[in-house]
């Protein structure tokens, strides 16, 4: 991998491939305050076809909010686009990094958005009381470029895919609002943390990753129900009766 950019905590790492669609994959925080996130979904986002791709670390743990990331994410971009023609953008992430994907919709043009546990917020006032990932969202300056995660407009071109676990992340992933164009998945036995190594345990990660770029909605869904979730309203509608038939 080549060092393609460095601006100020923001690090684009890029893997050459072959093709013209680019994978964005974003980081999440990583164990070690005192190293730089690694590098995620590697094997996923260069996929079988080996698809050019950038790994976009943030050392400041920002959620995009790092006064560099729009100017080093279009760089990074650009700098491919030198090299080679890209039709097709796709960004990817989980938790942090699946907010710092739906955020690149804000600075870039995107064909598709994998979010895996992405936070909705990291404002108390948006999700309520959350104590996870404090150390960091304490020290972001305000005010914040990205107080919410933003989705696409109405009119967007982008296909979005949203995928949370509903152990511990209920209150992000409902504060989503329903939107056109977003399919959001729920995964009821699953926590923030677990999803994305469960989606790769059994074997629907790739198949989910490459069905989201190619526009594939059918088998993104099979992807997602052969892992144990489905579509939030469907998920919902099932919790909802099954407390109506316990009711005395």
């Amino acid at each position: 991998m080549e060092l393609l950019v460095e601006e100020g905590p923001i690090r684009a790492v890029y893997a050459e491939g072959q093709g013209t669609d680019l994978v964005i994959s974003f980081s999440s925080i990583g164990r070690k305050r005192n190293e730089p996130p690694p590098h995620e979904f590697v094997g996923a986002a260069i996929g079988k076809h080996k698809r050019h791709a950038l790994f976009v670390t943030d050392f400041s743990r920002s959620w995009a909010n790092a006064p560099e990331f729009g100017a080093a994410l279009q760089a990074a971009v650009e700098r491919v686009r030198a090299r080679h023609e890209i039709t097709r953008i796709t960004t990817l992430g989980l938790s942090m990094g699946g907010f710092s994907a739906l955020s690149a919709q804000a600075i870039l043009p995107l064909d598709a958005i994998v979010a895996i546990s992405p936070q909705y917020s990291i404002l108390k006032r948006h999700v309520g009381p959350e104590t996870r990932w404090l150390h960091w969202r304490k020290r972001i300056a305000r005010p914040l470029a990205f107080p919410v995660a933003p989705l696409p407009g109405r009119r967007a071109a982008t296909r979005v895919f949203l995928l949370h676990g509903m152990v511990d992340d209920a209150a992000h992933a409902l504060a989503f609002a329903p939107s056109r164009g977003v399919d959001h998945f729920l995964f009821p036995e699953r926590t923030h943390s677990d999803l994305g190594r469960h989606l790769k345990s059994t074997g629907q990660l790739a198949p989910l990753i490459d069905a989201a770029i190619e526009g594939d909605r059918r088998a993104v869904v099979r992807a997602v129900r052969r892992a144990g979730g489905d579509f939030r309203a469907r998920i919902l509608a099932g919790a909802e009766g099954a407390q109506t038939h316990s009711a005395p």
